[in-house]
């Protein structure tokens, strides 16, 4: 790898309205002591971006910079970065903590009272290039592709939140949704030994590779009535534990009413109406538990574990140059484009 040398310019993909990008050139003067300078070899379309695109995501108004789930070379290190070496391939996890809260300060890094993400404050990973902490580099490992590398963010999502959802063997789990979280939710639970893992989506061709990747049972949902079919499946019972990886009010009800008597649901999708109705009656007659769940704290080693085993590439549909990010976008946003994850590779 040739020796980068300071001021950098750098394009880097923002949505500056909805539905709409452009590329701004910036200039990455250099590094501080902690920090790495990464060469992107593919940055994955995410769910969120998919929310920014839109200019309904709750936490990052327009305009802004897009793109954390990616991985790539490792361009050149600050003066007192020891643990990863230049032209090392690496992924990133794009979170931003204070480091002095008290949550941070016992470790539990999610809980940051200042989190936030790479693309919410800085820039995106739809770029050339990419500034990070030292800390949250992860080197690939040997075999594993780019395609791959971009795909550990979001499988530490799925990560976290079966951690969370303490999945045991033998249980019964519904995910709602079968987009690339809900599919790497299934595969996840199935690792951790859930006998059923029933996923409902409105796309039979997503459903398809749920069940190919670790789904025992696919409902239909847009034309198949779901409460029958759960009924069909458990005997009746629920479920013991199920996930809402869509984000709306009518998939959050749907993870609710599954589940058996002290059961629990999991919280992942990004809701663009944050406030949703559901039957609180449910809390008191059957004692469930809801809870949330949001990035990473200590996942991403598991995941690159646990990547070794999945075959996670298969989740990548649709490629395309770094210069074609409106139509990467364009793809991701049509249903009918049948994506499952959609990469860009400057």
């Amino acid at each position: 790898m040739s020796e980068i040398r300071f001021p950098l310019q750098n394009r880097v993909g923002e949505v500056y309205e909805p539905f709409k990008t452009r590329f701004l050139t910036r200039s990455i003067e250099g590094l501080a002591p902690d920090e790495v300078l990464v060469k992107v070899r593919a940055s994955a379309v995410c769910g969120s971006d998919l929310h920014i695109a839109r200019g309904l995501h709750p936490s990052a108004p327009l305009p802004v910079t897009i793109g954390h789930e990616f991985s790539g070379d490792v361009a050149a290190v600050g003066s007192g970065v020891d643990t990863i070496a230049v032209g090392a391939r690496v992924t990133v996890e794009p979170c931003i903590v204070c480091g002095k809260c008290d949550a941070c300060r016992h470790g539990e890094y999610s809980y940051c009272e200042n989190i936030s993400f790479t693309y919410r404050l800085g820039d995106g990973a739809m770029a050339d290039y990419v500034v990070v902490k030292s800390p949250y580099v992860y080197e690939l490992p040997e075999g594993m592709s780019y395609e791959a590398g971009a795909l550990i963010e979001p499988l530490s999502v799925a990560t976290h939140a079966v951690r969370r959802a303490k999945i045991g063997l033998g249980e019964t789990v519904l995910i709602v949704g079968s987009g690339a979280i809900g599919m790497m939710v299934a595969a996840l639970c199935r690792r951790c030994g859930a006998a059923r893992v029933i996923i409902a989506d409105l796309s039979d061709q997503r459903l398809k590779a749920a069940l190919r990747l670790g789904a025992t049972d696919a409902v239909n949902s847009g034309r198949q009535d779901l409460e029958a079919e759960l009924a069909r499946i458990t005997g009746g019972k629920g479920v013991d534990k199920s996930f809402e990886c869509v984000g709306r009010e009518s998939c959050f009800n749907q993870a609710i009413l599954a589940l058996k008597k002290n059961g629990t649901c999991t919280a992942i999708g990004i809701y663009e109406k944050p406030m949703v109705s559901f039957p609180a009656g449910r809390l008191i007659t059957h004692e469930i538990h809801i809870q949330g769940a949001q990035g990473y704290c200590w996942d991403f080693p598991i995941a690159i574990a646990a990547a070794k085993d999945l075959p996670i590439d298969r989740f990548v549909t649709h490629t395309f140059p770094l210069e074609e990010l409106q139509t990467a976008l364009d793809t991701a946003l049509d249903p009918a484009a049948g994506s499952i994850k959609v990469v860009v590779r400057p």
